[in-house]
């Protein structure tokens, strides 16, 4: 049985090689990974990180990991919420490259407002910004890759 380390190693292999396709047979099943198609995009909601199944990039190293989560907390503190990413990705701060970012410097949110969007195996994700207040701070480079629990936006609580 496959480990979902060794399933993150074989999608990160099957990305960067010429292969469209692989397929894996086991004694008690199979694994079929597909690239998607290039024009391929859906845009799908995403919660707040907790609720979150396993990201589908390679998995960051627990140091790497450890690090980006320690970043947030030190940013975050009482009335500063850190909007913090749920997955690894490349980071967007609007819809398309024409369009004006969903949010800025000053910019009222609620829970609801998407403040940015995260694209992942050429899903794009939209990310909520969990707490309604004023963004206060954009920390994070349009088209950046971003990791998990990396800090993307610092947001003073109403």
């Amino acid at each position: 049985m496959l480990k979902l380390e060794d399933i993150h190693e074989l999608i990160r292999l099957l990305d960067e090689s010429s292969l469209s396709e692989i397929n894996i047979e086991f004694e008690d099943g199979k694994l079929q990974l597909k690239k998607a198609a290039p024009e391929a995009v859906a845009y799908m909601p995403v919660q707040s990180a907790p609720n979150l199944a396993a990201p589908v990039a390679p998995a960051p190293t627990p140091a790497a990991t450890q690090a980006t989560h320690s970043q947030a907390q030190e940013l975050q503190s009482a009335d500063v919420h850190v909007i913090a990413s749920p997955m690894v990705g490349t980071f967007y701060r609007a819809p398309s490259p024409e369009s004006a970012p969903f949010v800025e410097v000053g910019s009222q949110v609620t829970s609801k407002t998407v403040v940015c969007i995260i694209e992942a195996m050429k899903l794009m994700n939209e990310i909520e910004a969990e707490v309604s207040g004023e963004v206060i701070e954009v920390l994070a480079e349009n088209g950046q890759l971003v990791e998990y629990g990396q800090p993307l936006f610092k947001v003073r609580r109403a």
